[in-house]
Protein backbone atom coordinates (compact mmCIF):
# COMPACT_ATOMS: atom_id res chain seq x y z
CA UNK A 1 0.00 0.00 0.00
CA UNK A 2 1.02 3.65 -1.18
CA UNK A 3 0.60 5.74 1.95
CA UNK A 4 0.61 9.76 1.17
CA UNK A 5 -1.04 13.03 1.80
CA UNK A 6 -3.12 15.58 0.18
CA UNK A 7 -2.02 19.05 -0.58
CA UNK A 8 -4.92 20.44 1.34
CA UNK A 9 -3.55 20.04 4.52
CA UNK A 10 -0.73 22.87 4.57
CA UNK A 11 -2.70 24.80 1.45
CA UNK A 12 -5.86 25.70 0.39
CA UNK A 13 -4.77 26.36 -2.90
CA UNK A 14 -2.36 24.59 -5.23
CA UNK A 15 0.89 26.79 -6.97
CA UNK A 16 4.44 27.24 -7.69
CA UNK A 17 4.53 28.73 -4.28
CA UNK A 18 3.24 24.98 -2.62
CA UNK A 19 6.43 23.54 -4.39
CA UNK A 20 8.01 23.08 -1.42
CA UNK A 21 5.01 20.82 -0.02
CA UNK A 22 6.52 17.92 -2.59
CA UNK A 23 10.11 18.21 -0.55
CA UNK A 24 8.05 18.41 2.69
CA UNK A 25 5.70 14.98 1.69
CA UNK A 26 9.60 13.30 0.40
CA UNK A 27 10.64 14.34 3.66
CA UNK A 28 8.11 12.65 5.96
CA UNK A 29 9.43 9.24 4.28
CA UNK A 30 6.04 8.69 2.39
CA UNK A 31 4.94 7.54 -0.70
CA UNK A 32 3.22 10.22 -2.13
CA UNK A 33 1.38 13.36 -2.46
CA UNK A 34 -2.21 13.80 -3.92
CA UNK A 35 -2.15 17.69 -6.26
CA UNK A 36 -6.09 19.12 -6.43
CA UNK A 37 -6.63 20.78 -9.84
CA UNK A 38 -9.53 22.86 -8.58
CA UNK A 39 -7.49 25.70 -9.84
CA UNK A 40 -5.83 24.81 -13.51
CA UNK A 41 -4.71 28.22 -14.12
CA UNK A 42 -2.16 27.68 -11.21
CA UNK A 43 -1.27 24.32 -12.12
CA UNK A 44 2.41 24.04 -13.86
CA UNK A 45 2.89 21.01 -15.04
CA UNK A 46 6.44 21.01 -15.89
CA UNK A 47 7.33 22.76 -12.39
CA UNK A 48 5.38 19.91 -10.51
CA UNK A 49 7.13 17.58 -12.66
CA UNK A 50 11.02 18.28 -11.86
CA UNK A 51 10.22 19.26 -8.20
CA UNK A 52 8.73 15.14 -8.82
CA UNK A 53 11.99 13.96 -9.80
CA UNK A 54 14.38 14.89 -7.49
CA UNK A 55 12.06 14.41 -4.57
CA UNK A 56 11.72 10.85 -5.69
CA UNK A 57 7.97 10.40 -4.68
CA UNK A 58 4.91 9.74 -6.70
CA UNK A 59 1.73 11.76 -6.92
CA UNK A 60 -1.68 11.39 -8.04
CA UNK A 61 -4.59 14.33 -9.00
CA UNK A 62 -7.98 15.25 -7.72
CA UNK A 63 -10.85 17.47 -7.69
CA UNK A 64 -14.62 18.23 -7.69
CA UNK A 65 -17.39 19.55 -10.02
CA UNK A 66 -19.12 23.21 -8.85
CA UNK A 67 -22.01 24.10 -10.82
CA UNK A 68 -20.31 25.70 -14.08
CA UNK A 69 -19.10 22.31 -14.83
CA UNK A 70 -21.97 20.32 -13.21
CA UNK A 71 -22.35 16.73 -15.98
CA UNK A 72 -25.80 16.15 -14.56
CA UNK A 73 -27.09 19.66 -15.34
CA UNK A 74 -29.72 20.04 -17.73
CA UNK A 75 -28.08 22.14 -19.88
CA UNK A 76 -26.27 20.63 -22.42
CA UNK A 77 -23.78 23.50 -22.49
CA UNK A 78 -22.76 22.79 -18.92
CA UNK A 79 -22.34 19.42 -19.41
CA UNK A 80 -20.05 20.03 -22.14
CA UNK A 81 -17.92 22.84 -19.83
CA UNK A 82 -18.15 19.33 -17.56
CA UNK A 83 -16.44 17.39 -20.04
CA UNK A 84 -13.99 19.67 -21.06
CA UNK A 85 -12.66 20.93 -17.84
CA UNK A 86 -12.38 16.97 -16.62
CA UNK A 87 -10.21 16.02 -19.88
CA UNK A 88 -8.12 18.85 -19.00
CA UNK A 89 -7.53 17.12 -16.00
CA UNK A 90 -6.81 13.95 -17.13
CA UNK A 91 -4.26 16.32 -19.11
CA UNK A 92 -3.09 17.74 -16.65
CA UNK A 93 -2.77 14.35 -15.02
CA UNK A 94 -0.75 13.08 -17.59
CA UNK A 95 1.86 15.82 -17.82
CA UNK A 96 3.38 15.21 -14.29
CA UNK A 97 3.32 11.32 -14.58
CA UNK A 98 0.68 10.49 -12.48
CA UNK A 99 -2.04 7.61 -13.27
CA UNK A 100 -4.51 8.39 -11.07
CA UNK A 101 -7.51 10.83 -11.32
CA UNK A 102 -10.02 10.49 -9.02
CA UNK A 103 -12.81 12.67 -6.82
CA UNK A 104 -16.49 14.38 -6.86
CA UNK A 105 -16.07 14.54 -10.85
CA UNK A 106 -19.53 12.64 -11.38
CA UNK A 107 -21.86 15.58 -10.43
CA UNK A 108 -21.90 19.25 -8.73
CA UNK A 109 -20.31 18.81 -5.58
CA UNK A 110 -22.96 20.54 -2.33
CA UNK A 111 -25.61 20.30 -5.32
CA UNK A 112 -28.53 22.22 -4.10
CA UNK A 113 -31.09 19.27 -5.02
CA UNK A 114 -34.82 19.31 -4.28
CA UNK A 115 -35.41 15.77 -5.35
CA UNK A 116 -33.37 12.15 -5.70
CA UNK A 117 -31.34 11.84 -8.81
CA UNK A 118 -33.23 11.00 -11.80
CA UNK A 119 -32.16 8.10 -14.11
CA UNK A 120 -31.79 11.25 -16.75
CA UNK A 121 -28.89 12.41 -14.61
CA UNK A 122 -28.24 9.22 -13.83
CA UNK A 123 -27.39 8.79 -17.76
CA UNK A 124 -26.05 12.35 -17.92
CA UNK A 125 -23.75 11.77 -15.96
CA UNK A 126 -22.51 8.41 -17.23
CA UNK A 127 -22.36 9.46 -20.83
CA UNK A 128 -20.28 12.21 -19.87
CA UNK A 129 -17.63 10.25 -17.93
CA UNK A 130 -17.74 7.88 -20.99
CA UNK A 131 -16.62 10.32 -23.26
CA UNK A 132 -13.80 12.06 -20.24
CA UNK A 133 -13.05 7.62 -19.58
CA UNK A 134 -11.70 7.05 -22.97
CA UNK A 135 -10.16 10.04 -23.44
CA UNK A 136 -8.61 9.17 -20.35
CA UNK A 137 -6.97 5.84 -22.04
CA UNK A 138 -5.61 7.73 -24.52
CA UNK A 139 -3.20 9.27 -21.53
CA UNK A 140 -2.93 6.04 -19.36
CA UNK A 141 -4.79 7.36 -16.60
CA UNK A 142 -7.36 5.66 -14.49
CA UNK A 143 -10.25 7.52 -13.16
CA UNK A 144 -11.73 7.17 -9.98
CA UNK A 145 -15.40 7.73 -8.29
CA UNK A 146 -15.03 8.87 -5.16
CA UNK A 147 -18.34 8.57 -3.04
CA UNK A 148 -19.37 10.98 -0.73
CA UNK A 149 -22.20 11.64 1.86
CA UNK A 150 -25.15 13.20 1.25
CA UNK A 151 -24.77 17.11 2.53
CA UNK A 152 -22.26 16.76 -0.41
CA UNK A 153 -23.92 15.27 -3.24
CA UNK A 154 -27.39 13.41 -3.97
CA UNK A 155 -25.97 10.74 -6.50
CA UNK A 156 -22.88 8.72 -5.03
CA UNK A 157 -23.01 8.24 -1.56
CA UNK A 158 -22.22 4.90 -1.13
CA UNK A 159 -19.44 2.04 -2.86
CA UNK A 160 -22.49 0.11 -3.92
CA UNK A 161 -23.93 3.14 -6.17
CA UNK A 162 -20.37 3.87 -7.77
CA UNK A 163 -20.19 0.73 -8.66
CA UNK A 164 -23.50 1.11 -10.49
CA UNK A 165 -21.88 3.77 -12.02
CA UNK A 166 -19.13 2.70 -13.14
CA UNK A 167 -21.28 -0.61 -14.76
CA UNK A 168 -23.12 2.23 -16.48
CA UNK A 169 -20.03 3.84 -17.95
CA UNK A 170 -18.61 0.57 -19.03
CA UNK A 171 -14.99 1.83 -19.42
CA UNK A 172 -12.25 -0.42 -17.87
CA UNK A 173 -9.85 2.45 -16.84
CA UNK A 174 -12.98 3.90 -14.24
CA UNK A 175 -11.95 3.00 -11.01
CA UNK A 176 -13.13 3.66 -7.24
CA UNK A 177 -12.08 5.87 -4.68
CA UNK A 178 -13.52 5.35 -0.98
CA UNK A 179 -12.76 7.99 1.65
CA UNK A 180 -13.31 6.99 5.47
CA UNK A 181 -14.58 10.23 6.28
CA UNK A 182 -17.87 9.86 4.31
CA UNK A 183 -18.01 5.75 4.48
CA UNK A 184 -18.72 6.94 8.25
CA UNK A 185 -21.40 8.41 7.66
CA UNK A 186 -22.96 6.47 4.92
CA UNK A 187 -21.82 2.58 4.71
CA UNK A 188 -23.44 0.42 6.99
CA UNK A 189 -19.90 -1.91 6.96
CA UNK A 190 -16.60 -0.69 6.75
CA UNK A 191 -15.24 -4.14 6.25
CA UNK A 192 -18.00 -4.98 3.41
CA UNK A 193 -17.90 -1.90 1.55
CA UNK A 194 -13.99 -2.00 0.88
CA UNK A 195 -14.34 -6.18 0.14
CA UNK A 196 -17.33 -4.28 -2.31
CA UNK A 197 -14.94 -2.44 -4.31
CA UNK A 198 -12.05 -4.95 -4.72
CA UNK A 199 -9.66 -4.97 -7.11
CA UNK A 200 -11.49 -1.70 -8.54
CA UNK A 201 -10.22 0.06 -5.68
CA UNK A 202 -7.54 2.96 -6.55
CA UNK A 203 -7.32 5.17 -3.77
CA UNK A 204 -8.60 6.03 -0.45
CA UNK A 205 -8.69 9.04 2.03
CA UNK A 206 -7.76 8.20 5.36
CA UNK A 207 -9.68 10.34 7.47
CA UNK A 208 -11.28 9.70 11.24
CA UNK A 209 -15.09 10.62 11.40
CA UNK A 210 -14.70 14.41 12.61
CA UNK A 211 -11.55 14.72 10.14
CA UNK A 212 -8.88 14.98 13.18
CA UNK A 213 -6.55 12.50 13.78
CA UNK A 214 -6.86 9.09 12.66
CA UNK A 215 -7.55 6.69 15.53
CA UNK A 216 -8.99 9.14 17.84
CA UNK A 217 -12.89 8.75 16.94
CA UNK A 218 -15.31 6.89 15.67
CA UNK A 219 -13.90 5.51 12.18
CA UNK A 220 -13.63 1.49 11.82
CA UNK A 221 -10.03 1.01 11.28
CA UNK A 222 -10.02 -2.47 12.20
CA UNK A 223 -12.88 -3.31 9.46
CA UNK A 224 -11.39 -1.16 7.06
CA UNK A 225 -7.60 -3.00 7.38
CA UNK A 226 -8.67 -6.25 7.80
CA UNK A 227 -10.44 -6.07 4.23
CA UNK A 228 -7.33 -4.51 2.40
CA UNK A 229 -4.89 -6.70 4.00
CA UNK A 230 -7.40 -9.83 2.87
CA UNK A 231 -7.42 -8.01 -0.35
CA UNK A 232 -3.50 -7.47 -0.35
CA UNK A 233 -4.11 -3.98 -1.63
CA UNK A 234 -1.40 -2.03 -3.20
CA UNK A 235 -2.93 1.05 -4.35
CA UNK A 236 -2.97 4.50 -3.08
CA UNK A 237 -3.99 5.66 0.45
CA UNK A 238 -3.74 9.06 1.42
CA UNK A 239 -4.20 10.98 4.82
CA UNK A 240 -6.86 14.00 3.91
CA UNK A 241 -6.90 16.86 6.40
CA UNK A 242 -7.67 20.32 5.82
CA UNK A 243 -5.60 23.20 7.03
CA UNK A 244 -8.25 25.68 6.47
CA UNK A 245 -11.59 26.73 4.70
CA UNK A 246 -10.49 27.01 0.97
CA UNK A 247 -12.12 29.77 -1.84
CA UNK A 248 -12.52 27.28 -4.53
CA UNK A 249 -14.35 24.12 -2.50
CA UNK A 250 -16.09 23.37 0.75
CA UNK A 251 -14.39 22.17 3.18
CA UNK A 252 -16.23 23.12 6.51
CA UNK A 253 -13.08 23.59 8.90
CA UNK A 254 -14.61 25.73 11.29
CA UNK A 255 -12.42 24.80 14.27
CA UNK A 256 -9.33 23.17 15.26
CA UNK A 257 -9.37 19.64 15.26
CA UNK A 258 -5.59 19.02 16.75
CA UNK A 259 -3.25 20.99 18.02
CA UNK A 260 -1.38 21.78 15.44
CA UNK A 261 -1.40 20.37 11.49
CA UNK A 262 2.12 19.27 12.37
CA UNK A 263 0.54 17.25 15.41
CA UNK A 264 -2.47 15.90 13.27
CA UNK A 265 0.09 14.20 10.46
CA UNK A 266 2.68 12.91 12.28
CA UNK A 267 0.25 10.93 14.77
CA UNK A 268 -2.10 10.17 11.82
CA UNK A 269 0.70 9.01 10.18
CA UNK A 270 2.20 6.81 13.03
CA UNK A 271 -1.19 5.21 13.56
CA UNK A 272 -1.63 4.35 9.80
CA UNK A 273 1.43 2.78 9.79
CA UNK A 274 0.86 0.67 12.65
CA UNK A 275 -2.00 -0.47 11.21
CA UNK A 276 -0.62 -1.47 7.76
CA UNK A 277 1.90 -3.29 9.57
CA UNK A 278 -0.87 -5.48 11.59
CA UNK A 279 -1.97 -6.22 8.90
CA UNK A 280 1.29 -6.66 6.40
CA UNK A 281 0.23 -3.81 4.06
CA UNK A 282 3.95 -2.29 4.84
Amino acid sequence: MKLGIHAYAWCSEWSNETLDLIDRVARMGLDFIEIPLMVLETFDGDAISKRLDSSGIDVCTSTVLLGETDITHPDPEIRRKGIDYLNRCVEATEQIGAENFSGVIYSQHVKQAEHRPTEQEWEWSAEALRQVARHAQDYGVRIGLEPVNRYETYLINTCEQAKKLQEMIGEKNVKIHLDTYHMNIEEKSFYEATRLAGKDLMHIHLCENDRGIPGTGLVDWEGMFKALGEMRYDGFAGLESFVDVTGNMNTWVWRQLAPSGDVLLREGVAFIKTMQKKYALD
